[in-house]
C-alpha cells in the first residue's frame, strides 16, 4: 500500500472543513497509508519582500525534513492536472518509490529550494483557493485518482 504524506503550512481552523477532510482521509485509509503533517505559518512581522523570503526558508528546512517519495508542490504556476493526471501521477510513484508527498505551502507561496527539489509541480487551474479549502480540495482529488485506479464508479 502507498504511503501518501500531506505537507501542509498552517492548520485547519474551520470545523467543517475539518469535518470534510475527516470524511475524505477516511475514505482514503482503504487505499493508502495517509499522514498529515502540519507546519506551523512563520510569523512575518513586516510584510515585506526580505522578511517573506526568511519566513519561506524557515518554513522550507521543516517541509524538506518531512518529505518522502516523489514530492510534488502544489503551485499556481505549476503543471495544469486533470484527475486523471493526478492518478497516474499516483500510479507512478507507487511503482517507483512506494510514497508521494504532497506539499501545500503558505499564504505567501512556497520558497524556490523546496520547487527547485520537487518531482512535479502541479497546478489545478488559476483560481484563487484559501489554503485550508484547498487542502480539502485536494483530499478530494487524491481520493478521485485512487477510485480511477480502482475502478470504482466515483469518477463521472
Amino acid at each position: 500500500m502507498i504511503a501518501v504524506k500531506l505537507i501542509c503550512v498552517g492548520n485547519i481552523k474551520e470545523k467543517y472543513l475539518t469535518q470534510a477532510l475527516d470524511e475524505y482521509y477516511k475514505r482514503l485509509s482503504r487505499f493508502c497509508n495517509l499522514t498529515v503533517t502540519e507546519i506551523p505559518s512563520t510569523l512575518i512581522t513586516k510584510n515585506d519582500e526580505a522578511n517573506i523570503k526568511k519566513a519561506l526558508s524557515t518554513e522550507a528546512k521543516q517541509i524538506t525534513e518531512k518529505q518522502i517519495g516523489m514530492i510534488v508542490v502544489m503551485d499556481k504556476e505549476g503543471t495544469p492536472f486533470s484527475s486523471f493526471d493526478m492518478a497516474n501521477l499516483i500510479k507512478e510513484a507507487s511503482m517507483q518509490k512506494g510514497a508521494i508527498s504532497f506539499i501545500i505551502g503558505s499564504s505567501n507561496g512556497i520558497c524556490q529550494t523546496v520547487k527547485d527539489k520537487a518531482d512535479k509541480i502541479v497546478s489545478f487551474g488559476l483560481i484563487t483557493l484559501p489554503h485550508q479549502l484547498f487542502r480539502v480540495v485536494l483530499a478530494e482529488q487524491i481520493y478521485r485518482a485512487f477510485t480511477i485506479l480502482n475502478d470504482i464508479p466515483y469518477h463521472k
